[in-house]
């Protein structure tokens, strides 16, 4: 073996992943079609009354909810519009670290949708487990305010399953596959709402 590993090897691992990639994907969206479209419109119907979108998760998933709260402030497609409200509530660090240190690190993200959630925003948790505390602990708090929840999981769906209206999830081990799926519905979602609220001309 060289220090450069087994080529072929390396290339059948790519074949593998990507078909099971492929697959997952296929059978995911045809099952979840209704649920992806129903979320849209709930965005769609709180943008039309000035809500926003609150989104959050740990590790990856707090990259994914990044990643889709700047789909929907800038832009998904090409066109120019109008941005719209969403915030990824991992991002400002000393609204983290001060509630991480006076509050704990459970209430990060049910403090900040305690601040700045209204009934009729959205709130969108991102788990692969379904079971981080901090994610339950904010799909808890939206609830309890009015928010319309969303959660996106994985494996079983753990506790998040039972603690929001919209569920999305990829019933699936490994976190990479999980995760190739979550941002695909983030993108799915930005394209839907984009597409319904200004139509190409």
């Amino acid at each position: 073996m060289t220090a450069t590993g087994n080529t072929a090897a390396m290339k059948q691992l790519i074949r593998q992943a990507v078909a099971e990639s492929v697959t997952l994907k296929q059978s995911f969206f045809e099952k979840n079609l209704d649920v992806l479209v129903a979320v849209a419109q709930e965005i769609i119907r709180s943008y039309e009354k000035r809500g926003k979108v609150l989104l959050f998760g740990n590790g990856g998933s707090a990259a994914d909810a990044q990643h889709i709260a700047a789909e929907f402030v800038n832009r998904f497609g090409s066109q120019v519009r109008q941005g719209l409200s969403a915030f990824a509530l991992t991002t400002d660090t000393s609204v983290l670290t001060s509630i991480g240190n006076d509050l704990g690190f459970d209430l990060l993200f049910s403090r900040q949708i305690e601040a700045h959630g209204r009934p009729g925003d959205v709130a969108i948790a991102i788990s692969t487990s379904g079971d981080s505390p901090n994610v339950l602990k904010g799909a808890e708090q939206a609830r309890a305010q009015g928010l319309v929840t969303v959660g996106l999981t994985g494996r079983d769906g753990g506790r998040l399953a039972s603690l929001v209206q919209y569920h999305l999830n990829v019933p699936h081990a490994a976190t990479s596959r999980v995760q190739e799926i979550h941002i695909m519905i983030g993108h799915l979602i930005c394209h839907l709402v984009e597409s319904q609220m200004f139509p190409a001309r």
